[in-house]
C-alpha cells in the first residue's frame, strides 16, 4: 500500500518549520527548519520573500518523504501586513504582528468609531498588532507605496499564494485583520476605507475550514521537490492551527509560550470585549477562538537568563530553587518590548521589591511568574467575556520545555496542566487541516496527549502581588 503524507507548515516570526505526517496514523516522518531574520520591536519587519526561501529550505530537509506528499497546509504568524504590486512583488517589507509603530493610528481608529462599535463589528478593539492599524500606518507614512499595492495578504496567505497562485485566506486568520466580521463571515470594506481612504486593493477570498485553496503549481512543486497538483489547504493563523494540533474541545484552554504569550479557548459562541483585552477571533474549525495575546513571553526569560549568565534550563533551575526558598521576593512586570495586553506600546519592564538581599533565584522566579501572571490575567478576562474555560489546560510552545514554566503555570493557575506531547502544535495543526481538506479523519493521531503537571504550591499570593504591581 502506498504511503500518503501530509505536510504542516508553521511560518512564525523566528523561523519556518515543516512537519511531515503519515496521513493514516499521524506518525511524524520528518521535520525541517529554517530561520528567519530576527526582528526587534518597535519596528518589526520582514521581507515576505524570505519566508518562501525558508519554506523551500525546510521542505528540502524532509528527503524521500516528499515523494509521497498528497496535501499541504500553511499556518503563519498572525496580523502581518503584506502588500503586493501588480507583478506580485512586495512593495515594502511586511509589518509583523509585534511592530508597534502604528500606536497613533490605532488610537485614531478606535476614536473614530468607539471601542464598543469596533467590538460589535469585528469582535475586537484595534491594538497596534492588528493588520488594519498597520494599513493605516502605511497609508499615512508611505502613500506612494500603498498606491502601487494591488492586493493585501496576511503572512500565511502569501505562502499559500506562492504555492497555488490563488489570493485566498481563511476565516480564522481573517478575523485578526480588524476588517472582517467572523459572525457574518463577511468583510467590512468601510473599515478598510477608514484606515486607507481611497485605496481599492483586493482582499483575499475567505475560505471555509475544509475548502481547498487550490493545487500546488508546477513551478512551486519544482522548487519544493513535491508532486505537482497536490491539494493545498486554506491555511490559518498560528493560534488557530495550534488549537487543531492539540485537538481542543469546547471549554479547553491553551497557553502558548513563544516570542509572544497567548491564552485561548475554543468557544461555540463569539465574544465581544469593548475593553479590548480579549480578541474575538474565529477558529479554523468553524467555531470561535477568543484569545488574549501578550508581546512578552520567552524573550523575557531569555534576557534575564543572559543577565544572570545561565541558559534557559539554568534559569528554570534557579526559579524552582526560588520557590523552595519562598515566593515573597521581587515582582517583574515584563513589558520589555512594550505590551499589547494591556495596550501599552511604549511601556518598559519594571522590577518591584528589589532589596540588597534579593537573590538570583528570586530574580529567576519573578521572571517566569511575571510572564505567566500576565497570561492568567488574560484567562480571567476570557471568563469575564463569557468564554467557556472549564475544560483542560494545555501548555505549548518553546516555553513548554521549561520545567519552571510548567510547574509555575500549574501553581499559579491552581489546576493540572497538560504539557502536550507534540513539540510543534502549530505545524501539527496545519497538517490536521491538510487532512481535513482531503476528507481524511485524524482520530488515530492521538492529538491532545501529554504529561500532566499538578500544582505543588499555592500561587494566590504571587498573583495578588503581581496584580498590585500592575494596577
Amino acid at each position: 500500500m502506498t504511503r500518503r503524507v501530509v505536510l504542516g507548515v508553521d511560518s512564525s516570526t523566528q523561523s519556518t518549520k515543516v512537519e511531515a505526517r503519515d496521513l493514516a496514523t499521524g506518525e511524524v516522518l520528518g521535520r525541517g527548519w529554517a530561520q528567519h531574520r530576527p526582528t526587534t520591536p518597535p519596528v518589526s519587519e520582514q521581507d515576505p520573500r524570505v519566508w518562501w526561501v525558508a519554506l523551500v529550505a525546510a521542505v528540502a530537509q524532509l528527503g524521500d518523504a516528499r515523494a509521497d506528499v498528497v496535501g499541504v497546509s500553511v499556518a503563519g504568524q498572525q496580523h502581518g501586513l503584506v502588500l503586493l504590486d501588480v507583478t506580485g512583488t512586495p512593495v515594502r517589507p511586511a509589518k509583523l504582528w509585534n511592530d508597534t509603530t502604528s500606536s497613533l493610528q490605532t488610537d485614531r481608529l478606535v476614536a473614530a468609531l468607539g471601542a464598543e462599535r469596533w467590538a460589535e463589528l469585528t469582535g475586537s478593539v484595534p491594538v497596534p498588532s492588528l493588520t488594519i492599524t498597520k494599513l493605516a500606518w502605511v497609508a499615512e507614512h508611505e502613500p506612494e507605496l500603498l498606491g502601487r499595492a494591488t492586493r493585501v495578504m496576511l503572512p500565511h496567505d502569501y505562502l499559500t499564494w506562492r504555492l497555488t497562485g490563488n489570493h485566498v485566506t481563511d476565516r480564522g486568520d481573517a478575523s485578526g485583520t480588524g476588517w472582517f466580521d467572523a459572525v457574518g463571515n463577511r468583510y467590512l470594506p468601510e473599515l478598510v476605507e477608514l484606515a486607507a481612504p481611497g485605496w481599492d486593493g483586493a482582499l483575499p477570498t475567505v475560505l471555509g475550514p475544509t475548502d481547498p485553496a487550490g493545487t500546488l503549481t508546477d513551478a512551486a512543486a519544482a522548487e519544493l521537490g513535491l508532486p505537482a497538483g497536490i491539494a493545498v489547504g486554506p491555511g490559518t493563523g498560528d493560534n488557530a492551527a495550534a488549537a487543531l494540533g492539540l485537538g481542543l474541545l469546547p471549554g479547553d484552554v491553551a497557553v502558548s509560550l513563544g516570542t509572544s504569550g497567548v491564552v485561548l479557548a475554543v468557544s461555540p459562541t463569539p465574544t465581544r470585549d469593548p475593553a479590548g483585552f480579549v480578541a474575538g477571533f474565529a477558529s479554523a474549525s468553524g467555531d470561535y477562538l477568543p484569545l488574549v495575546c501578550t508581546l512578552n513571553a520567552t524573550k523575557v526569560t531569555d534576557t534575564v537568563a543572559r543577565w544572570l549568565g545561565v541558559d534557559a534550563a539554568g534559569l528554570a533551575d534557579l526559579a524552582l530553587a526560588g520557590v523552595a526558598s519562598g515566593t515573597d521576593g521581587p515582582v517583574l512586570v515584563p513589558y520589555f518590548d512594550g505590551e499589547r495586553t494591556p495596550n501599552l506600546p511604549d511601556a518598559t519592564g519594571t522590577w518591584f521589591g528589589l532589596t540588597n538581599s534579593t537573590t538570583r533565584e528570586q530574580l529567576a522566579l519573578a521572571a517566569h511568574d511575571g510572564v505567566l501572571c500576565g497570561l492568567l490575567d488574560g484567562l480571567d478576562h476570557l471568563r469575564t467575556c463569557g468564554a467557556t474555560v472549564g475544560g483542560r489546560m494545555f501548555l505549548v510552545g518553546g516555553g513548554a520545555r521549561s520545567a519552571a514554566y510548567r510547574q509555575r503555570l500549574a501553581d499559579l493557575a491552581a489546576v493540572p496542566v497538560v504539557v502536550a506531547d507534540t513539540d510543534e502544535a502549530v505545524a501539527t495543526g496545519a497538517a490536521v487541516q491538510a487532512a481535513m481538506v482531503l476528507g481524511e479523519p485524524t482520530s488515530a493521531w492521538n492529538l491532545g496527549t501529554g504529561t500532566t503537571v499538578s500544582p505543588r504550591t499555592d500561587g494566590a499570593a504571587t498573583r495578588a502581588r503581581y496584580a498590585a504591581a500592575t494596577h
